[in-house]
């Protein structure tokens, strides 16, 4: 009885494996008749646009005012957590998978310099240029009024400890040059707070041309601080800076949130607020986003007119009771809330339509 059920299987093996050759060979002789009628492979016309894609966020000061009390200070902090990327790692993943991540620099990394007399002095553990090299961010502006607050002996360490981590950064006629792929990107930093320094900035943004980049992308530290409105100085900047050829606007100062435009075709962040800020032990405004914006350019790298804007809201405290300098993408309600405050202080101006607001 055995030996008949054998027979059978044996039989119906056969029968199967009949068929698929079949089947197989019918498949494989259409493949083939199809595959000849396919263009050669040098004769395939690829989608040859270049992307690369930009990160930038806002005022990052890793250090606390000697004279500041109460609440646990950024130094703090960083002996209790003994790990530089405990500060930026909840927004890592966002800085790690762009082209390049800019924030503005607003301090200094030093153990030298005499502090200035000013309300506010900031001066950080040379260390400290670990949380941007160990959380991607690869180029900080440093045309802000806090980077002097030792003096230029803490200026020049900081600059000293930047290009030798690898950190590109920029501040006035010091403009930075890179390149990214096959495109070739300019950063200026400038610092007009709430004076008109278009002057200036024409001089440097002329110069910054002589090096022929694709892409130009100007910082501004403007604006007058808790503001959520920017002023005229802001805005004659910021449309004379995209008038001579440049294609992105960033703006902070004013440490709180302000609206986002659309001029041109190029896009101008009024202000991103604080991020990773150690100069409040405990501010009551503790929103602030992430912007990310991808270019794209044609085979001859002329810029397309495309939107591929977004932004990430966020709060520069992962805990609501405190600052704990480490920022953190927000959800749920408080997604929500920072969205529509974003989209009020952007009422009037064209582009916030075009933005998406991710979570």
């Amino acid at each position: 009885m055995k030996k008949i059920w054998v027979y059978i299987c044996i039989f119906l093996l056969v029968a199967i494996l009949t068929i698929l050759g079949i089947k197989l060979g019918a498949g494989y002789l259409e493949f083939r008749e199809k595959a000849a009628a396919l263009p050669a492979l040098s004769e395939v016309v690829l989608d040859d646009t270049i992307s690369i894609t930009i990160t930038a966020a806002g005022d990052c000061t890793f250090g606390t005012d000697i004279n500041s009390t109460g609440g646990r200070s950024f130094d703090t902090v960083a002996q209790e957590k003994q790990d530089y990327s405990y500060f930026l790692s909840l927004v890592k993943p966002y800085f790690e998978y762009d082209d390049l991540t800019i924030v503005n620099f607003e301090g200094t990394l030093s153990n030298g310099g005499a502090r200035m007399d000013k309300e506010f002095a900031f001066r950080g553990n040379p260390e400290y240029v670990k949380i941007l090299t160990s959380s991607s961010v690869e180029a900080v502006n440093l045309a802000n009024n806090h980077t002097r607050d030792y003096g230029e002996t803490a200026f020049a360490d900081t600059k000293n400890i930047m290009t030798e981590n690898g950190i590109l950064w920029f501040e006035g006629t010091n403009y930075a040059v890179t390149q990214i792929g096959d495109i070739t990107v300019g950063l200026i930093g400038t610092k007009p707070m709430t004076n008109d320094l278009t002057a200036e900035f024409l001089k440097n943004l002329e110069e910054l041309k002589t090096h022929n980049p694709d892409l130009i992308i100007a910082s501004f530290h403007w604006g007058v601080e808790s503001s959520a409105v920017p002023t005229d100085i802001q805005k004659k900047l910021a449309y004379t800076a995209i008038d001579n050829g440049t294609d992105l606007v960033i703006g902070h100062h004013p440490h709180v949130l302000q609206g986002i435009e659309k001029y041109k075709g190029k896009y101008i962040l009024y202000s991103l607020g604080n991020f990773c800020f150690g100069g409040n032990r405990n501010p009551t405004d503790k929103d602030t986003m992430i912007f990310k914006q991808t270019f794209r350019f044609d085979d001859n790298k002329n810029l397309l007119p495309e939107d591929d804007v977004s932004v990430i809201p966020c709060s520069i405290s992962s805990d609501a009771a405190f600052n704990n300098y480490q920022p953190m993408p927000l959800k749920g309600e408080e997604f929500d809330r920072v969205k529509d405050k974003i989209i009020q202080r952007s009422e009037g101006f064209p582009g916030i339509e075009n933005v998406t607001f991710i979570q």
